[in-house]
């Protein structure tokens, strides 16, 4: 067989180690979804789960736990890490930033800061002083622009730091610190000035969990989701572009400061939806981008999906973690994240270069 006929076979076999890894982790996602239905308070047999859930047997108990608890709890873990590492995979494309994520950027502590003011100043959410009704979202629509209106001025001053030829990753982690600290700082602010119960709700609500979004919440963080992934992957190409170098990238004609500009708006949309409504929910954009580049390559058609499917995972597997660790008590997932993200973002830090 000649070099020629071989590589025609070489690059099937690269793509399909690649797409593999992609339906192992679609697999993946369904196993952990039926586990995660399957645990907490009331455990419920995977055949009953299956059953309810196209229409056959199971009791009404055990509906009611499904449909009105785990299965909404289970598919925001799922859309939310999906989402976030989505974000993190196109910022740190666009900035040529390793370290890049909604949350060392401080774009979460920023949409945080707008949906506190949306909540709390706008009269867009009540407060309640159980757990179950600590924050209830009235406008869910407005605390979301909020949360957005904070997340894009954040963008605004991340693209205007990129544009200074002497920033390096480094300065930008080091700007994001900054601006996480100025937007701590207005939550402090906020805490300072309200009641009592407004306190401990907006203190418990900066605590990311998935276990607080309805069906009707679900749904807009799954359309927001959707679309900008759609966009990610019709962009691809521009990223493989931009990671090749800015003037390789224009000399094939892309648009460098308009895909930059148009990703930093959609991954600042998708980090501040999230936010908006599950609170702060920290490193799975920047650890499963890098988990991903270690197991597909730097190829942006397969490490969209990829980093797709991993954060999706990743976040279900953490609250599934979250609820069963200690229980009957139920931790924020974000601890579990935070748990995790914190090691993996030293260990960048400490390498110094792109994994």
């Amino acid at each position: 067989m000649t070099k020629e006929e071989k590589k025609p076979k070489d690059y099937k076999a690269y793509v399909g180690k690649k797409v593999t890894v992609i339906l192992i982790g679609i697999a993946a996602t369904i196993v952990m979804f039926l586990v995660s239905v399957s645990v907490g308070a009331v455990s419920i047999p995977i055949p009953d789960i299956i059953a309810t859930i196209f229409g056959g047997g199971g009791t009404s108990l055990y509906e009611r736990i499904i449909w009105n608890i785990r299965i909404p709890q289970a598919l925001t873990a799922i859309v939310a890490g999906a989402g976030l590492a989505i974000a993190g995979v196109a910022m740190q494309s666009v900035l040529r930033n390793p370290l890049a994520s909604p949350f060392t950027l401080g774009l979460s502590n920023a949409a945080a800061f707008g949906a506190a003011v949306g909540i709390l100043l706008f009269g867009a959410g009540t407060t309640g002083s159980s757990i179950a009704d600590a924050v209830v979202v009235n406008n869910p629509y407005l605390t979301t622009m909020s949360a957005f209106f904070f997340a894009i001025l954040t963008t605004v001053i991340i693209l205007f730091i990129s544009k200074i030829r002497s920033a390096s990753p480094e300065t930008m982690i080091l700007a994001g610190v900054a601006i996480s600290s100025l937007f701590s700082a207005g939550l402090m602010a906020i805490q300072y000035f309200v009641d009592d119960t407004r306190l401990a709700s907006i203190v418990f609500w900066q605590f990311g969990d998935v276990a607080r979004a309805s069906w009707s919440e679900l749904g807009l963080i799954t359309l927001i989701t959707v679309i900008c992934f759609i966009y990610f992957i019709y962009k691809r190409w521009d990223y493989n572009s931009i990671d090749a170098g800015e003037e390789t990238a224009k000399g094939l004609g892309v648009n460098v400061d308009r895909t930059r500009l148009i990703g930093m708006i959609a991954a600042s949309l998708i980090s501040a939806t999230v936010v908006a409504f599950l609170g702060i929910i920290g490193f799975v954009g920047l650890v499963c981008p890098h988990m991903m580049r270690r197991i597909v390559g730097d190829d942006h058609r397969f490490l969209i999906p990829a980093t797709f499917v991993c954060g999706a995972v990743l976040l279900l597997v953490s609250d599934t973690v979250a609820r069963t660790l200690i229980a009957p008590t139920v931790l924020p997932v974000a601890v579990i994240t935070a748990f995790l993200g914190a090691p993996v973002f030293l260990y960048l830090i400490i390498r110094g270069r792109r994994t």
